[in-house]
């Protein structure tokens, strides 16, 4: 099955004039682009369809071009592919002529790189889709996106000899609620997959800074960290990556899926945050150079 108007790119880059740092952020679930060909094979009405997309954290990060940051955020919806996770995680209960793969908790739940349901376990579509239109999606769509994404890595890693990456989400307000005693002051989540994908120091300097303006952040609960800081952060070669999770009732209205004012507030705190977050791994590139 062949898809006509589909989403045009998979992602959207804003590259910085000069790199001041090894630092990139990623947005891989605030894709909007809910073109007919999305909507027309969902039975779900556009603001569920809507409800597991990370809103607008592409418009709270777009600051970091100005820091000298390259910004890759997603095109497409997390309900079309999900690019926070692998590749091969494909959920035989939506993709025709898929051996099922009982292993996965993720997949299982109907959370693979092509998902089967949104937020609360709603379903998207009323039947499956063809392995040959599954597969175009993760051509198109994955394929690129993480061909960019390591290409940005390894560049910063070239030019700075380490690379911080990190990976940008929203997480329901619910999500915290239902956390752990203890966490349920969190606004930010770290994910770092308790220790397996960025250096100590590295998340303790961005946990300081984010409690300097203001903010409370937990680590690795409700959220460690999925695919993508797993496959992209190896800190034993100086390659690191974080899951920076944000409540989303901090500057959304998450039943109608729009911004609050507030939403302006957060965006300078998390300026200042990468501000001084860059300025320190800017000075240590500095002194590794000499």
């Amino acid at each position: 099955m062949k898809y006509n108007n589909l989403p045009e790119k998979s992602y959207k880059l804003t590259d910085p004039v000069v790199l001041h740092s090894g630092i990139v952020i990623a947005s891989p679930h605030s894709g909007r682009n809910y073109r007919s060909s999305v909507k027309e094979q969902s039975i779900l009405d556009p603001t569920t369809l809507r409800s597991s997309e990370d809103a607008f954290v592409d418009e709270l990060m777009d600051f970091a071009p100005d820091l000298g940051i390259p910004l890759i955020c997603s095109e497409i919806p997390r309900a079309f592919v999900d690019l926070n996770r692998a590749r091969d995680e494909l959920d035989s209960a939506i993709i025709e002529g898929i051996r099922p793969n009982r292993q996965n908790p993720r997949v299982i739940s109907g959370l693979g790189v092509i998902p089967r349901v949104v937020a609360n376990g709603k379903e998207i579509y009323s039947g499956k889709l063809s392995k040959e239109a599954a597969y175009e999606r993760l051509e198109k769509f994955w394929d690129p996106y993480h061909s960019k994404l390591s290409e940005l890595l390894d560049r910063a890693y070239r030019q700075f000899g380490y690379s911080i990456l990190i990976d940008a989400h929203s997480m329901p307000h619910e999500a915290i609620l239902n956390a752990s005693t203890g966490f349920h002051t969190s606004q930010l989540v770290l994910g770092d997959r308790y220790g397996a994908s960025c250096s100590p120091d590295i998340v303790n300097n961005l946990s300081m800074l984010i409690s300097k303006n203001g903010l409370h952040a937990s680590r690795n609960i409700p959220f460690s960290g999925a695919y993508i800081v797993q496959k992209y952060g190896r800190p034993e070669l100086n390659r690191h990556a974080i899951q920076l999770e944000i409540d989303r009732s901090m500057y959304m209205d998450e039943r109608k899926i729009q911004k609050l004012d507030k939403f302006f507030d957060l965006r300078n705190k998390l300026l200042n945050i990468l501000k001084d977050f860059s300025k320190t791994h800017t000075s240590v590139a500095s002194i590794a150079a000499e």
